[in-house]
């Protein structure tokens, strides 16, 4: 019996399947969906307690505000901000489809995810360069007579951080079937370039590298016995809230750095490798929450870590009075006191020394 081969079996064409790629769909689905949008909420609401919590506390203190409180003050003020936009990133986790706030809303959330990391890190300098400069020479860097360098300090980090995020309100836009990113006008590769060493460079490098010295230069005083006990406590705070920051937003920069890196080298993809970007993007999903993650750690590091803080915090929550506290973070920042309240101690130690006599 003869079998005779036709139609689609007689084809002897071939495919070249080379140039063929697999696009898996990076959007949360399912487990993970859930598991982003859980994330978030407790985010937020840890977060929002916490935070107004931090700045009902210095609400308290207005009549002996210190330089510690200015700068923990911006910090509350930009982990506020960050966790006002969480919401929009938890809706857009749960959603099957793109970002639809439109391009407005992109465009500031993607700016204050930005300038909360800057902040971050620029004010967590500030606080690192003074308290340095009192742990060595007892003299800090800020001093209280003249306060408007304390406000302008904060000032320029803003400035910069706004600065540093012009890319983001520029480039970020609302695509349809995709998620909030940015476009790049035909020379894609040197304005993304551009703004990625912005951001490695002044954003991160740079503080990072001042932080690291920083800490080198405090750590040996934690084994000087002949060091106060009020130095060796702001020590022991400042530390966690560096470590904190940094184990919660190196991933993310990690992460960023490598894909430059690759958008930088990009070859035609051969299709043998996997997708790499489908892995990056991935993992700058992963790593971006964990970075929001930190908007809501850092009250609990001043409750765990600052007894003073901890104490004022209780007598609001259970509505009783507290006496005014001099320092609630025991940083070893603006630890003098008001002019009126210096002359009040003088005179304290002169009638003192008068009874004595």
């Amino acid at each position: 019996m003869e079998v005779i081969l036709d139609g689609f079996l007689n084809q002897n064409t071939t495919y070249d399947y080379t140039d063929y790629e697999i696009k898996g769909d990076l959007e949360p689905e399912g487990s993970e969906a859930l598991w982003i949008l859980a994330l978030y909420s407790v985010v937020l609401v840890v977060g929002l307690l916490g935070n107004v919590l931090l700045l009902a506390a210095l609400a308290q203190k207005r009549l002996s505000w210190s330089t510690s409180d200015t700068f923990v003050l911006h910090l509350g003020v930009a982990d506020i901000l960050l966790l006002l936009t969480l919401p929009l990133w938890a809706v857009q986790a749960g959603q099957s489809y793109g970002w639809f706030f439109g391009d407005a809303l992109c465009k500031i959330s993607g700016a204050v995810f930005n300038i909360n990391f800057y902040c971050g890190i620029y004010l967590l300098v500030c606080i690192c360069l003074d308290c340095c400069q009192f742990i060595a020479n007892t003299t800090p860097l800020f001093f209280l007579k003249k306060p408007v360098l304390v406000h302008l300090s904060c000032l320029s980090v803003w400035v910069i951080s706004l600065l540093l995020s012009i890319p983001d309100l520029t480039f970020l836009m609302a695509e349809e079937d995709a998620m909030c990113v940015p476009k790049y006008p035909q020379s894609e590769t040197n304005w993304k370039l551009l703004s990625r060493l912005l951001h490695h460079t002044l954003g991160f490098l740079l503080p990072t590298a001042t932080l690291i010295i920083c800490c080198s230069c405090v750590l040996p005083r934690l084994q000087c016995r002949s060091e106060s006990l009020q130095k060796q406590r702001a020590i022991m705070v400042i530390l966690p809230l560096v470590v904190v920051f940094f184990l919660c937003w190196m991933p993310y920069n990690i992460t960023l750095i490598m894909d430059t890196y690759l958008n930088s080298s990009k070859k035609p993809h051969d299709g043998s490798s996997g997708n790499p970007e489908g892995s990056l993007k991935t993992a700058l999903m992963v790593t971006t929450g964990l970075g929001c993650v930190h908007a809501c750690l850092r009250p609990l590091l001043y409750l765990g870590l600052c007894g003073n803080f901890r104490k004022q915090s209780l007598a609001m929550l259970r509505c009783a009075a507290n006496e005014s506290i001099s320092s609630l973070w025991e940083l070893g920042v603006g630890k003098e006191v008001l002019p009126d309240q210096s002359h009040e101690g003088e005179l304290k130690q002169m009638t003192s020394e008068h009874q004595q006599v």
